[in-house]
């Protein structure tokens, strides 16, 4: 068989193969017996090996899983993957439905989903083909799980027209691929896994793509991150097409006219969901048009055109074993319930929160009582209540030390405050926090640092603050227990890597109290340097927006501490960033920019920046940069290749400019 006849006969079976794929993980309605299916992805597989030269990334063959990865490279969100705000009664609904109504023109409808417990993803697709799946993250910056992806078969490699467009879904473990793999592990005498979802993560998250083939993942497509060419109206039309382009949906879903059509759904799947084959933990509620989408927006967090109702919380019954004391960075000793082991809502409980003092007393809680327990939301566990009537006389009551567990100094409760806080500012456990908190995803981010490798550099009193982290040396850390060689060196790279931070990572690292991302983004853009906020007064901070009384009386106490500003200067002249690298403030206020207040959207390609530094830049000048053309839009900022946004624009009225216009109103305002 000579090439041609090679990429005639290759051609034949991948578009075989794909089809029975299609059929048997999308559709479930298999047309061929297992057996056939191997034989024709066996010859496939031959045929390649024979002329490597043929093979692409969309090959069926390529979904086995390849080589391990050294780590995942960072993916910027052109289009955030918000979370959603949550509604835990119809009254919530009820409120949802009637702000989404008086939000628009016109009825509304929405559309009721399933809302599956696994891991949120990003698929882009250029010209029909997958080139990019990443996990959600933070909601701006994912993490590239494309390797990991490729093995979910009901995800298609090719879509069945020549689209360009970026979809997220949520990947799963079905309940029968979870019972088969816990059983496997018994017979190998490993622990079985707690529960589907963080089987899924962590399987999407292993650095050696086999792992993932091995796992039998699923995966449901419900919504669109970017789509350039679409005329889709709906969130309906838009799961249609979606199924139309070979994407696999959840057929469970409804379109509803009234509150009263959603409580029914929601009621329905509140009773139903333990039939189903994968864990859900909710309905998601849309409002259907994506117009009215567009005019509702969004809130910082969330979008205000949808909402997750959450299913009540399952309750159980065990037995309080102890009471233990944790000191968390900023001192607080919090108590922690240890239980008899407990399964609720798919996993096991050994532990629960139980915040301060005032609630234990509050509740009568003592040591060997009897409680109910329930998981807020379906995640965190917490002590519902105790029964009384199993009380027998030797239960014991509990009452918080005057000393800190972790270094013996006094605690003190501070006005105003429930907590019992440790005040000595050498305390191991608060350091360690601290550690910990300073190399956490939304501060400095280093990759390989987690809590484990953090505890036992600390342990080994290899470090000690912040500062130590960039004197590691390799010879010291490959003397640790599972430090091998590739680890290390990625870990110093990782480490070397965090220096060209930005400085609101810094900012928010440092642990400043009351101070979160947000507000360390805000100061950062504002003062541009360390130096500069170090010697900005409270009046200075004070008359920033966003930033209230309790956090600028922090800041101001904060850098005046002698041990903060040796600090500051010991990292300085480590090499770390002092200063902010994202779009620079507008100089001459933002009130009175031609961005400031208005809506612009964004469409076609342009030669002078990304689509996500002119949106930074926009917004950086007081402007809001939205996905689609509505009658509220302002401005479109038309680049090459234009499409459908453009022409809604011109029949709407909207004011357009090309990138010459865009450019001169942005001035020097630079990425």
């Amino acid at each position: 068989m000579d090439k041609k006849q090679a990429q005639e006969k290759i051609n034949e079976l991948r578009k075989l193969l794909n089809q029975y794929g299609y059929e048997y993980h999308v559709l479930d309605q298999p047309s061929v017996p297992d057996a056939e299916y191997d034989e024709k992805l066996n010859e496939l597989q031959k045929l390649e090996e024979q002329f490597p030269e043929l093979i692409t990334e969309d090959s069926p063959t390529q979904r086995v899983g390849g080589e391990p990865l050294e780590g995942f490279e960072k993916v910027q969100h052109r289009v955030p993957m918000l979370s959603l705000g949550n509604a835990f009664n119809e009254q919530d609904v009820r409120d949802f439905a009637r702000r989404a109504s008086q939000g628009v023109d016109g009825d509304i409808s929405f559309v009721c989903e399933l809302k599956i417990d696994g891991l949120a993803v990003s698929l882009t697709y250029e010209n029909g083909k997958f080139v990019r799946g990443a996990t959600r993250g933070d909601g701006t910056t994912g993490e590239d799980i494309t390797s990991n992806l490729k093995t979910i078969r009901s995800i298609p490699l090719s879509l069945k027209e020549p689209e360009t467009i970026e979809v997220r879904g949520e990947a799963f473990m079905p309940h029968k691929s979870f019972l088969k793999l816990n059983e496997e592990r018994l017979a190998n005498e490993e622990e079985p896994f707690a529960n589907p979802r963080n089987v899924a993560a962590g399987s999407l998250r292993q650095l050696d793509p086999k792992i993932a083939a091995k796992r039998n993942l699923d995966i449901f497509l419900y919504a669109v991150g970017e789509w350039e060419n679409s005329d889709v109206t709906t969130h309906s039309g838009r799961l249609e097409r979606l199924k139309e382009l070979g994407f696999k949906t959840n057929p469970e879903w409804r379109k509803c006219s009234t509150v009263e059509e959603v409580m029914e759904f929601v009621e329905y799947w509140t009773k139903e969901r333990p039939n189903l084959n994968y864990e859900i933990d909710g309905i998601v509620i849309k409002v259907d048009s994506l117009n009215q989408q567009e005019e509702l927006g969004f809130t910082a967090k969330s979008p205000r055109w949808a909402i997750a109702y959450k299913f009540p919380a399952e309750e159980a019954m065990t037995r309080l074993k102890e009471i233990e004391l944790s000191v968390g960075r900023t001192g607080v000793v919090t108590p922690t319930a240890i239980l008899d082991p407990v399964r609720i809502a798919g996993s096991t409980v050994q532990r629960a929160t139980l915040h301060n003092e005032d609630l234990i007393r509050e509740q009568d809680l003592r040591i060997g009582d009897t409680v109910v327990i329930k998981k807020a939301g379906d995640i965190i566990p917490k002590v519902v209540r105790v029964v009384e009537e199993k009380r027998t006389g030797e239960e014991k009551e509990f009452h918080m030390p005057d000393e800190c567990p972790a270094c013996g100094s006094e605690l003190v409760r501070l006005e105003g405050e429930v907590a019992l806080r440790c005040m000595n500012p050498s305390c191991p456990a608060q350091l360690m926090e601290g550690l910990i908190h300073f190399v956490s995803r939304n501060a400095m981010n280093i990759d390989g640092l987690g809590e484990k490798v953090i505890i036992q550099l600390f342990q080994e009193e290899l470090i000690h603050t912040i500062a130590d982290l960039y004197r590691l040396e390799r010879e010291e850390l490959l003397k640790l227990e599972r430090m091998g060689e590739k680890s290390v060196d990625n870990l110093l790279k990782a480490i070397e890597a965090s220096k060209e931070n930005s400085l609101e990572r810094l900012l928010f690292g440092l642990g400043i109290r009351f101070i979160g991302a947000k507000a360390a983004k805000t100061l950062a853009m504002e003062f541009e340097t360390m130096e500069k906020l170090q010697n900005a007064t409270y009046e200075e901070i004070i008359a920033i927006d966003e930033i209230g009384e309790k956090m600028a009386d922090a800041i101001a106490q904060y850098f005046q501490e002698e041990k903060v500003k040796d600090l500051l200067e010991e990292l300085a002249e480590l090499g770390i960033n002092m200063e902010y690298k994202g779009p620079k403030k507008a100089e001459a206020a933002d009130e009175d920019h031609v961005f400031a207040g208005k809506t612009v959207v964004l469409t076609g390609k342009m030669e002078s920046y990304t689509r996500s530094e002119a949106k930074e830049l926009i917004e950086a000048l007081g402007g809001s940069v939205t996905g689609s053309v509505s009658k509220k839009t302002d401005f479109l900022i038309a680049g090459e290749d234009a499409g459908s946004k453009y022409e809604k624009a011109q029949k709407l009225g909207v004011t357009i400019w090309d990138e010459q216009q865009l450019k001169e109103a942005l001035g020097s305002v630079s990425p």
